[in-house]
């Protein structure tokens, strides 16, 4: 079940960005487009529908809505333009990651909400005051 879930989990992430080249591709058709748009905006967005701190509820519209929203446009595609967009997304998510990157990154933001938190303390915040 778990091996299911993961490969699931990589089609859609896969099906995602797919849908993402799709709506860029001027072959794809208006209605298409703006509906490819939408759902990837939504599955890349950080703000959803239910904030996920919900219990159970707050994944539900990740693990509906947006694999609707892919089939929807899945199926308004033209197939050259998904086969065109999948073999792009394939690349793309094949292609490695930078790991310095993705540290400086983690770095940045501990560095800023360290600063806000000494800036915070220093504003006298956290005093019962």
């Amino acid at each position: 079940m778990l091996k299911w879930l993961k490969s699931w989990a990589r089609q859609v992430k896969q099906d995602v960005v797919a849908v993402y080249f799709a709506a860029r591709d001027p072959r794809t058709p208006l209605l298409a487009r703006v509906l490819a748009l939408l759902v990837a905006a939504y599955a890349l967005s950080p703000i959803d529908l239910i904030p996920d701190f919900i219990p159970v509820v707050g994944y539900l519209d990740d693990l509906i809505i947006v694999p609707l929203g892919l089939l929807a446009v899945i199926r308004l595609l033209p197939p050259y333009v998904l086969a065109a967009s999948r073999a792009r997304a394939s690349a793309e998510l094949a292609r490695p990651r930078s790991r310095i990157a993705a540290a400086c990154f983690v770095l940045a933001w501990l560095a800023a909400g360290g600063w806000l938190v000494h800036h915070a303390w220093s504003l006298e915040w956290f005093s019962a005051g």
